[in-house]
C-alpha cells in the first residue's frame, strides 16, 4: 500500500473512527485501526466489537493493501502534524506502515488486516432514510434520558420503532422519559423495533453534526445489528437483546395545571437553583401562582435562591419539585422559544412539551417528595 492524502482529511478521518477504539482491551487486534485502500480511497474502520465506525478518506493511491497500527500513536502524530500532504507506504514483509509529512517522517509497527474483526454488513430490503437534521434533533433530545446503570441494559439504550411513515425514539431511566418522532424518507411495509445502546447513537449525533445528506438505516441479519450510513461514513452498532418498557402508559394523558414559560428564562433560573440544590438531591421546586412561576431551592448549610418567572399558567396554582438536573437537562436539549409544563398534582409526573411541536416531543419527569430538603 503506497497512497497519499491531505494532513486535515486525515486527522478529520481518525477523530471519527477513533471514537470507536477500546480504552483497554485483551484484544490487541481492537487497539488498532484499520487503513485499507478502498475504490480509489482510503478506509479507516476501528471496532470495539460492540461499536464499529468506517470513513472513507480522498486520496491519490499508488498501490492498494490494508494494515492495522497503533490507533492512540497514530491518531497523536497525524494531529500534530503540518497541514500538509502525508504520505503513508506499507512494508508488507515487515508488517510497518511508515508516514513522512513535510520534514517529519515515522514508522509504526503494524498487525495483519486479517485479524481485524469483520464489519456486518446491511440485510437488502431493510433499508430506511431520514434526514440527517430530523435524526439529529430526535437523538439530541432523547439520548440523555437512557440509564448509565449498567444493570438494567435495556434502560441504557434507545427504543427505535419503525412505523409505516416515521421513526419513534424513546429513552427512560425509570426517573424521566423521552420521546421523539422522526419521519421517514420512505414508507415502509414491515414496522419493527429495536433497541440501540444510547453510547452509540451518541457517538452517531457527534457524526451527524454539520453533515445535512439523508442518513440510510438498515439492520443486519437476524436484526443483531443496526448501520447507520452517511454520505462517508459508516456506524454499526450491535442492538441490545429485551424488551423495552411500555412508554406509552407513563405518559400522562391529562393535565390539571399548564404552564407556559420561556426555555432560555426557565433554564438559567434552574442552573441558578442548582447551586443551592446541590447538597439536597437536587431538588428544586416550582411554586406555579396566578402568571408566573418562582423556582426556588433552599439548602440549610449554604443558603437559598429562587427566581420568579413570567408564564402563562392555565389551571390550578401547585407546588411541585424535581431534580435540578433533568430540568436542565431537557431544556438544554431543546431548542426552541418557550415550553410547555403540564402536571396534575405534586406526587404525579410532570409533561414537558417543545410549544410549536407538542406532537413530535414529549418528555416525562417524575416528582421528587416535597418533605425533603
Amino acid at each position: 500500500m503506497k497512497l497519499s492524502c491531505l494532513q486535515e482529511n486525515l486527522s478529520k478521518g481518525l477523530g471519527v473512527v477513533g471514537r470507536a477504539v477500546p480504552s483497554r482491551t485483551t484484544m490487541p487486534i481492537l487497539s488498532n485501526v484499520l487503513l485499507a485502500t478502498d475504490g480509489g480511497q482510503l478506509k479507516l474502520a476501528a471496532t470495539n466489537l460492540e461499536l464499529s465506525i468506517v470513513h472513507w478518506v480522498g486520496a491519490r493511491v499508488e498501490t492498494d493493501g490494508a494494515i492495522t497500527v497503533p490507533a492512540r500513536n497514530f491518531i497523536d502524530l497525524v494531529n500534530s502534524l503540518p497541514p500538509d500532504q502525508v504520505t503513508l507506504e506499507m512494508d508488507p514483509h515487515r508488517l510497518s506502515l511508515a508516514l513522512s509529512c513535510n520534514a517529519v517522517n515515522a514508522s509504526f509497527r503494524g498487525i495483519s488486516d486479517e485479524e481485524f474483526p469483520l464489519v456486518p454488513e446491511s440485510e437488502d430490503g431493510t433499508g430506511m432514510a431520514a434526514e440527517a437534521g430530523d435524526l439529529r434533533h430526535g437523538l439530541e433530545h432523547v439520548t440523555f434520558a437512557a440509564s448509565t446503570d449498567d444493570s438494567h441494559p435495556v434502560l441504557t439504550g434507545v427504543l427505535l420503532e419503525f412505523g409505516a411513515q416515521s421513526l419513534t425514539l424513546a429513552a427512560a431511566d425509570g426517573f424521566r422519559l423521552s420521546v421523539r418522532h422522526v419521519p421517514l424518507l420512505q414508507p415502509i411495509t414491515h414496522p419493527f423495533s429495536v433497541i440501540v445502546p444510547a453510547r452509540a447513537l451518541g457517538e452517531l449525533l457527534r457524526i451527524l453534526a454539520g453533515h445535512e445528506e439523508p442518513v440510510a438505516i438498515s439492520t443486519t441479519a437476524r436484526h443483531n445489528q443496526i448501520v447507520f450510513k452517511l454520505q462517508d461514513t459508516v456506524l454499526n452498532s450491535r442492538l441490545i437483546d429485551g424488551t423495552f418498557p411500555d412508554y406509552r402508559r407513563i405518559i400522562p394523558q391529562s393535565y390539571r395545571t399548564r404552564v407556559v414559560l420561556g426555555r432560555e428564562e426557565w433554564l438559567q433560573a434552574c442552573k441558578r437553583a442548582a447551586i443551592f440544590a446541590r447538597d439536597v438531591a437536587n431538588i428544586v421546586r416550582l411554586g406555579i401562582n396566578p402568571g408566573e412561576v418562582v423556582v426556588s431551592a433552599a439548602s440549610a448549610e449554604f443558603g437559598e435562591g429562587s427566581t420568579a418567572l413570567s408564564a402563562n399558567v392555565e389551571g390550578d396554582g401547585l407546588e411541585i419539585a424535581f431534580n435540578v438536573r433533568f430540568l436542565i437537562d431537557v431544556l438544554s436539549a431543546l431548542d426552541v422559544p418557550q415550553v410547555a409544563l403540564e402536571v396534575n398534582a405534586p406526587t404525579n409526573p410532570g409533561v414537558i412539551k417543545a410549544l410549536g411541536d407538542e406532537d413530535a416531543f414529549t418528555h416525562v419527569v417524575m416528582p421528587m417528595h416535597l418533605g425533603q430538603r
